[in-house]
């Protein structure tokens, strides 16, 4: 599923015009990703849980030549998914 098919199930489901579904989904996922880059949580009650973990510095090797690589420190979203998501079939 792509953000698109997100924009249509929005249309499909309450019936509002695609330019205002796409604002909507756009809106949202903006606010994630904002809250997401500040270091938030997001908690979503029966999907799940977003949040950003910091992530170990490390050596890596580079296929074409065995080169040993430092990889630096980072930050990585994780989800975990709510109950209801982990009980679908």
């Amino acid at each position: 599923m792509i953000k698109l098919d997100i924009v249509n199930q929005v249309v499909n489901r309450t019936g509002v015009s695609k330019a205002k579904a796409e604002e909507a989904v756009e809106a949202l996922f903006g606010t994630m990703k904002g809250a997401l880059e500040r270091g938030e949580r997001i908690e979503l009650r029966g999907f799940g849980v977003f949040n950003v973990k910091p992530r170990k510095t490390g050596i890596g090797r580079n296929p074409r030549t065995g080169a040993e690589v430092s990889i630096p420190p980072g930050k990585a979203v994780r989800f975990r998914p709510g109950k209801e998501l982990q009980a679908i079939d």
